[in-house]
C-alpha cells in the first residue's frame, strides 16, 4: 500500500475545477510515524510552526503491529497505537500542526516546493521533510491480514521476541530472508525458510551462515497456500509444493515476510534521486536530499534497519538541517 499515492489531476484546479488554494508554511513534513512526528517535534521547539499531514494511515505501520517492547522510555511495553498517539500529543504540545490528509501530488521543480494535498489544495513550503515510510510486501493472502499482529509479521527484530522458544516460518530467498530467519533462529526453537524457488537468491555469506545454522530447515520449492490459527492467533501453514502440487500443513506459531519493502517515494521520483528499488538517497550522515530544502527521514531513506528507534532518530536529523537550512537561508 502506498501512503502518498500521486493521483491523475490537472495541474492548478481541484476536483471541482476552481483553482486550488494556496497555503505556504515554513515546514511541512509528510508521514506521521516515528519519524514525522519526531521531526515535527524538533521543528517545533525551534519555532519553525511545522504542519504535518499524516498520509492514508495515521501513525504509520507501528499501529498494525500489537505490542512494542524495544522502544526506549517505555519499561512495560506499550501498542503501536499508543505510542504513536503519544508522539502526536507531544508535538501537538509544542503547537504542530497536525493535519489528516493524503499527499496527491509534488511540484519540486522550483522553490517554494508545492504539494498538492486530498487533490484539493496547494501547499507551498520553504522546507519539505519528507517521511512517508515504506510499505512491507504481502503475499495477498486473505489470511495474511486476517491474522496480522496476531502471529503474521514482517519484521522479526520487532516481534521475533514473542516467539521464544516456539517454532516460526519465514517466507524468502534473499539476503533479507536469509538475515530474518537466522536472528530468529537464535530466539525459536526452529525456524522453517520457505523459498519459491530451487535456490536461494541470497549472497554467499549468508547462504553459509543459513546452512550452518541447525534449527533452520530450508522447504525450497514451496509456495503459502494458508495461514491457519484459532482466535488466539496462528498455529500453522499450509504449504504447495511446485514440483508435485501436493500440500503440506506445517504447525508454527509465527509467520514472517521477508520478501521485501517499497519505499512510499513515487510522488518524488521525478526530482529525487532514489536508488534502484525506490529508496531517497540522503547524503552521507544526513538527511539533505540532492534538492536545496528537502529532506527524507525514517524507511522511506532506510533500506537496512527499518526500526521505530532508528526512524525517530533521523527524524531529528531532518528537522536539524531543516533548522539550520532555514537559517542560512534566512527565511
Amino acid at each position: 500500500m502506498n501512503l502518498f499515492t500521486p493521483l491523475n489531476s490537472e495541474s492548478g484546479k481541484n476536483l471541482s475545477g476552481s483553482p486550488k488554494p494556496v497555503e505556504h508554511v515554513r515546514v511541512l513534513i509528510l508521514g506521521s510515524g516515528p519519524a514525522g512526528y519526531t521531526a515535527a517535534i524538533y521543528a517545533a521547539r525551534a519555532n519553525l510552526n511545522p504542519v504535518v499531514y499524516e498520509g492514508i494511515e495515521p501513525g504509520g505501520q507501528l499501529t498494525t503491529t500489537t505490542e512494542v517492547e524495544n522502544f526506549p522510555g517505555y519499561p512495560d511495553g506499550v501498542t503501536g497505537t499508543q505510542m504513536m498517539e503519544d508522539l502526536k500529543k507531544q508535538a501537538e504540545r509544542f503547537g504542530t500542526d497536525v493535519r489528516f490528509g493524503i499527499a496527491t501530488a509534488a511540484d519540486l521543480s522550483s522553490m517554494p516546493y508545492r504539494i498538492t494535498i486530498d487533490d484539493e489544495k496547494v501547499v507551498e513550503t520553504d522546507a519539505l521533510i519528507i517521511a512517508t515510510g515504506a510499505t512491507a510486501k504481502y503475499l495477498g493472502l486473505e489470511s495474511e491480514n486476517k491474522f496480522k499482529g496476531q502471529g503474521v509479521s514482517a519484521c522479526a527484530t520487532c516481534d521475533g521476541f514473542f516467539y521464544k522458544g516456539k517454532d516460526v516460518a519465514v517466507v524468502g530467498g534473499g539476503d533479507t530472508a536469509a538475515e530474518e530467519a537466522t536472528y530468529l533462529a537464535g530466539l525459536c526453537r526452529k525456524v522453517y525458510l520457505i523459498v519459491r524457488k530451487s535456490y536461494l537468491r541470497a549472497s554467499k555469506a549468508m547462504q553459509e551462515k543459513v546452512a550452518s545454522t541447525p534449527n533452520i530447515e530450508i522447504l525450497f520449492e514451496h509456495t503459502t497456500k494458508e495461514i491457519v490459527g484459532d482466535q488466539s492467533g496462528v498455529n500453522g501453514v499450509i504449504l504447495t509444493n511446485t514440483k508435485t502440487g501436493k500440500n503440506v500443513k506445517v504447525d508454527i506459531s509465527g509467520f514472517f515476510l521477508a520478501i521485501g519493502h517499497h519505499p512510499n517515494s513515487e510522488l518524488f521520483k521525478p526530482w529525487l534521486d532514489t536508488d534502484e528499488v525506490g529508496y531517497i538517497k540522503t547524503l552521507p550522515d544526513s538527511t539533505k536530499t540532492n534538492l536545496p530544502g528537502v529532506f527524507a527521514c525514517g524507511d522511506v531513506r532506510d533500506p537496512h534497519y527499518r526500526q521505530a528507534i532508528t526512524a525517530a532518530g533521523s527524524g531529528c536529523m531532518a528537522a536539524i538541517d531543516a533548522e539550520r537550512y532555514l537559517g542560512e537561508r534566512k527565511f
